[in-house]
């Protein structure tokens, strides 16, 4: 999702009479971009020094501390106040305890915010993503002109807000996903043209963002990814140690953690969300 962001930053930028500068860890990931006029450093430490706001967008806090770290690392380059958003999915108090440790290492020149996302590679193309960012009112002003590029950016609490609206995010579209999935199982086995149920659906109440996205891949079994399934297990499990930590009982939540879990174990992490209808499939009753 990085590169298609960047490209809606990019444009956004120029027109603010500002710059892009870009990492990766290949090359070709941004090249598309580079060629449309950002600037690319090998290094993190680059990125540091040339900007006053850095996003990452990565898997979760491990891939996070290694850009982080080391010689070439983002912190070695910081010399000026940084805003760094963290668009990872990961855990709320995770990103606290970075943001705290940043700032005590730094000398309050990095602030961090939590800045994660919702809508998918088709949201980051078209720069309609929801951004739900966790942090202070001066920081996520000072992030604005970049987070408002790529979708919709609301401030939502302090650092971590952002990370437990995600989680909550992804309760619901976990839910959905696996439910459709079941849904589907049940109407093929009993006769009915999938593709026809789906586009009835959509128009009640079992319309959903996930099915006008999902749709042509549960029907015709497309599971190449654009989410892969195996990132539900560790976004679920943030959110079952909120829901811990705020007292919360959510049964629901611990079925559908159970299920991913199992869906992975089977196998199929490594595909599309929308491999739940593959993975219930593939249930034999006993």
């Amino acid at each position: 999702m990085g590169a298609p962001m960047a490209s809606n930053i990019l444009r956004a930028a120029r027109d603010a009479g500002s710059g892009v500068t870009v990492t990766a860890r290949r090359i070709e990931r941004v090249a598309e971009i580079v060629r449309d006029g950002a600037h690319w450093v090998p290094t993190a430490r680059e990125v540091a020094t040339a900007s006053d706001v850095v996003l990452l967008m990565l898997p979760d806090l491990p891939d996070v501390e290694k850009v982080l770290g080391g010689d070439d690392g983002l912190i070695a380059g910081v010399t000026a106040p940084l805003v760094l958003a963290i668009g990872s999915t990961s855990s709320p108090d995770g990103v606290r305890e970075l943001a705290a440790r940043l700032a005590s290492e730094t000398n309050g020149l990095v602030s961090v915010i939590d800045a994660p996302v919702s809508g998918g590679e088709d949201g980051a193309i078209a720069g309609t993503l929801s951004i739900m960012v966790g942090g202070a009112a001066a920081d996520f002003d000072r992030a604005s002109l970049v987070l408002a590029a790529a979708g919709v950016p609301k401030l939502l609490g302090p650092v971590g807000s952002g990370e437990v609206a995600k989680a909550c995010n992804q309760m619901i579209v976990a839910a959905t996903v696996l439910a459709l999935g079941e849904a589907i199982v049940i109407a093929d086995r009993s006769g009915l043209d999938v593709g026809e149920l789906l586009g009835i659906l959509a128009g009640g109440y079992a319309g959903s963002r996930v099915l006008e996205t999902r749709s042509d891949r549960f029907v015709n079994k497309d599971y190449h990814p654009s989410g892969m399934a195996k990132y539900m297990v560790k976004d679920l499990a943030f959110a079952l140690a909120e829901a811990g930590k705020s007292g919360t009982v959510a049964p629901q939540l611990e079925t559908v953690s159970r299920q991913f879990s199992a869906l992975v174990a089977a196998g199929f992490g490594e595909q599309d969300i929308s491999v739940t209808r593959a993975f219930v499939e593939s249930q034999v009753e006993g």
